[in-house]
């Protein structure tokens, strides 16, 4: 077993990471030639003088001694062509001893990769191209670096040996995570176990190794991963396949593998795991099967023919209908998408953020016809007919979703991911992960869901300031109930969402969990205490204080409160 240190491999295209010259080499040209039969010549031998590759009117040449294992002497012969020019690529990796061509769109492996050498022939300069001629190779470029546009018969490419251990880090992160280095990272350890010339796989008994690194906290997941440069010569990756992650602590992790190769530990940055996953999943499920049953409860006790009269039933009706959409869909996102699958998972997620965002909407609704009660007691305004409401309520939320539809790629299966069991994780019908994903969750969602929660705070507050006084607000019940009910109404328990941070962190998640989950709940609890008070009172509370009727009030402002508080 050899223990490496991650900043002493280094992958494909990792191009003038840590030297003046390349590391590697991507040499693309476009080889001019003649018509008919056409043949490549391959000589490669060890060692470590350069690379010469060459092209005439019927061969395609790559001569050199660069290798440190691979030698090779043979004629290739190619398919007929009736064009006189074909574009090819050369690819050289040296840590792995690789070597790949593409011409005219067929793959030629010369070297396939190995283990990690010790010497690599590397730092690879391009030295004096051949003369100019009819037939050879033009446009010849090094990755983007256009060298000639003339056709020339040759490049030479000069190289020296290097230890492949002395290849500086960067070409780690710069290589293996072009596209995920911001979520995740890999451990300073990598473990190589191999058997020389040998493939070992599928071992009836896993080895296990165990890495002893840096503190990890449980809010970053980890998992085993291995470097397999067999499944495709032209790109190397950290897989999880064969390897199973057992966590020791925050400073060691044992791996469990089936196979030989080089292994290592990836620490899952974004986004975090969750703690504490199932008490939550198994809270949130009774809190929308109680709430969806909750919320046809409070359907019906709206829609009764001298109640849907009010106006301002219509805006509670509105609410407890997205209400119920959204935790039905959110009980059954979790079946549907290990049974249903991401094609069922697109249109679920879709559904599952309508819901979302007009439930959000209603609750705005209920903020915007509070202050609207407020304002025209002053200014006598037409107010807006019930469709208006409904068309906004139920309408608007329908926009971004279509757009983010069109878009494609931002509903499907989500996974959240355990910090107990990395390699389990819960699938939802949701939103992606994925960049446009993110991008729609941070410009879409949180603005919404913060404007909620501060007009809402705002809302509240004002209330609070002028119901105070009144003589119901000294029955501490009513008080209560006030504050609690409005708080539900005007969507202020989303905001719980934001404090998700701190040593207080797993709390306020499952408060979050708990009042979010419960809210059909919790509303059609508030409706049917507040018709029992207004019952044993004759009549005299309605809403969240008492009604216009109450003979304590005698300004105008408490009548107008009065009346707002009704709705």
């Amino acid at each position: 077993v050899q223990d490496n240190k991650s900043d002493n491999i280094c992958l494909l295209s990792c191009s003038a990471a840590a030297s003046e010259n390349d590391l590697d080499l991507k040499f693309c040209g476009t080889w001019v030639h003649g018509k008919g039969a056409l043949s490549l010549d391959i000589n490669l031998s060890t060692g470590c003088k350069g690379l010469l590759i060459s092209a005439n009117e019927t061969y395609l040449s790559i001569d050199g001694q660069i290798t440190s294992q691979c030698s090779r002497s043979e004629v290739i012969s190619l398919k007929n062509h009736q064009e006189q020019q074909t574009e090819f690529c050369l690819y050289w990796d040296p840590l792995v001893d690789q070597m790949k061509l593409q011409v005219g769109g067929n793959n030629f492996t010369l070297c396939w990769p190995v283990r990690l050498q010790g010497s690599c022939c590397t730092d690879l300069s391009h030295g004096q191209n051949e003369p100019m001629a009819s037939y050879g190779i033009r446009d010849g470029t090094v990755y983007t670096d256009l060298i000639s546009k003339n056709t020339h018969k040759a490049y030479n490419f000069g190289g020296q040996p290097i230890q492949c251990r002395d290849i500086n880090s960067v070409c780690l992160s710069v290589c293996v995570f072009q596209e995920d280095h911001n979520e995740v990272k890999v451990l300073n350890n990598v473990v190589e176990i191999t058997v020389e010339n040998e493939v070992i796989a599928n071992l009836p008994e896993p080895i296990r190794i165990t890495f002893h690194h840096d503190t990890i906290y449980k809010t970053h997941s980890r998992k085993c991963v291995s470097w397999d440069t067999r499944k495709d010569p032209l790109q190397v990756n950290w897989a999880m396949d064969g390897c199973e992650t057992k966590q020791s602590g925050e400073k060691q992790t044992e791996c469990l593998c089936n196979h030989l190769t080089y292994f290592t530990v990836l620490v899952q940055l974004e986004p975090r795991p969750v703690r504490h996953l199932l008490a939550l999943t198994a809270i949130t499920s009774l809190g929308c099967a109680v709430s969806v049953i909750s919320c046809v409860a409070l359907i019906i006790y709206l829609f009764r023919k001298r109640r849907f009269k009010e106006k301002f039933t219509r805006i509670h009706l509105g609410l407890a209908v997205s209400l119920f959409l959204l935790h039905l869909l959110f009980f059954l996102t979790g079946v549907l998408a290990n049974v249903g699958g991401e094609r069922v998972c697109t249109w679920v997620g879709a559904a599952l953020h309508y819901a979302l965002l007009s439930s959000f909407t209603w609750m705005g609704l209920q903020v915007f016809h509070t202050f609207w009660s407020v304002y025209k007691i002053f200014i006598q305004m037409f107010s807006p007919q019930h469709y208006i409401w409904i068309l906004v309520g139920f309408g608007f939320p329908i926009i971004p979703v279509m757009i983010l539809g069109c878009i494609g790629g931002i509903y499907g299966i989500r996974e959240v991911v355990p910090s107990n069991d990395v390699n389990n994780p819960y699938l939802m019908c949701w939103m992606r992960t994925e960049r446009e994903a993110l991008l729609a969750h941070y410009f879409i969602n949180l603005p919404i869901l913060i404007f909620l929660v501060l007009s809402g705070i705002v809302m509240l507050f004002v209330v609070y300031r002028e119901i105070k006084p009144r003589d119901e607000w000294k029955n501490n019940r009513v008080a209560f109930l006030s504050i609690w009910g409005l708080s539900c109404l005007f969507g202020t328990t989303w905001g719980l969402t934001f404090l998700d941070f701190g040593p207080l962190s797993d709390f306020v998640l499952f408060v979050s969990c708990f009042l979010n989950s419960f809210q059909g709940f919790f509303l059609m609890l508030r409706f049917w205490i507040l018709d029992c008070m207004r019952k044993q009172a004759g009549g005299s509370y309605s809403g969240s204080t008492s009604s216009s009727s109450s003979s304590s009030t005698g300004s105008t402002k408490q009548r107008m409160l009065q009346a707002q508080e009704k709705s």
